[in-house]
């Protein structure tokens, strides 16, 4: 008597195979719509630490810090050039109060932070700069100037502070150095700034103080501003390398209409980029940390003037969520 053979037929095979790539298919997208998901909130916490470090400073201080030190500008108002070791940003002001002592000190607080003692120590990657969404942050970022020779290599930052609608390189309407830029800059922080809570008239809940900015289109870093660098979009087939800008964009942003509209990365070989403005990898929008130290998500439709107004810290602005 013969036995049954127990198995698939090639039909069957194929017909399993074929739900098996279906139910794939359907899962993928929900597999990594959940990753983006974490590594969301991953962003969002990381501004609500760098949240609680600038309230933390604001305690030891009095004010909140500025976006980077420089004393003057050259003689001839160029904004690459500074007098004496300055250049240290906001994000190296606040490593006490995030909690890392051991870059704190080993630090040489009276050189720049491209002086060969520090160096080493600026390479540093600090995970609560970084966004796990956005991508390229592997190793130290080499600044460059305009002949394309290193200046320095520094830590790098997906998170940028906000100085406002303007930057006035040129100096005042008459064409003077600007030296107090309390009397210009309208967002919070800015070089040099000394603003407290009491400033930002605002409201805190309703002003900006960082935002996300991705890597692809101009490397940040929360170490320092270099003299000479030249700050330039850094993938040619999505952003053309002419999209440069000052020294200064190492560590800050503008916003609002001044500097277009708050964006996500742009389609390939877009001419519209600027390496000043807000962007990140999330779908639809970046993330910010108000001067109150919460985060939110804010769209990339949001409306101009509401936008503008986020950014400033005492124009009286009323605007609705």
């Amino acid at each position: 008597m013969l036995k049954k053979r127990c198995g698939f037929t090639l039909i069957e095979l194929l017909v399993v195979i074929a739900i098996i790539a279906v139910l794939i298919s359907l899962l993928l997208p929900a597999v990594q719509q959940a990753r983006e998901a974490a590594r969301s909130a991953q962003c969002r916490n990381n501004l609500k630490q760098l949240g609680l470090a600038f309230h933390n400073y604001h305690d030891t201080h009095g004010v909140f810090p500025p976006s980077y030190v420089a004393d003057v500008f050259h003689p001839q108002r160029d904004p690459q050039t500074f007098d004496g070791p300055q250049g240290w940003a906001w994000g190296a002001m606040l490593l006490p109060q995030l909690e890392q002592g051991n870059v704190t000190g080993r630090f040489d607080w009276n050189r720049p932070a491209w002086d060969p003692v520090n160096a080493e120590l600026a390479k540093t990657s600090i995970p609560t700069f970084l966004c796990p969404s956005a991508a390229g942050n592997d190793g130290p970022m080499q600044v460059k100037d305009a002949g394309g020779n290193v200046l320095a290599e520094l830590g790098r930052s997906n998170y940028v502070a906000n100085v406002g609608q303007a930057e006035p390189w040129g100096g005042d309407a008459s064409g003077n150095p600007i030296l107090n830029w309390s009397t210009v800059a309208d967002g919070p922080l800015f070089r040099n700034g000394r603003i407290g809570a009491r400033d930002v008239t605002d409201g805190l809940s309703n002003t900006v103080f960082l935002g996300e900015h991705h890597p692809i289109i101009s490397a940040k870093t929360w170490v320092a501003v270099v003299p000479g660098a030249q700050v330039c979009a850094t993938d040619p087939t999505r952003f053309p390398l002419t999209q440069c800008d000052y020294a200064a964009t190492l560590v800050q942003c503008h916003s609002g209409p001044a500097a277009g509209e708050l964006d996500i990365i742009h389609a390939p070989n877009a001419p519209t980029c600027h390496v000043c403005q807000m962007y990140s990898s999330h779908i639809g929008g970046c993330h910010v940390l108000l001067g109150d130290g919460s985060a939110r998500f804010v769209s990339q439709f949001i409306n101009q003037d509401t936008w503008a107004a986020m950014s400033s810290r005492a124009k009286g602005e009323v605007f609705s969520e």
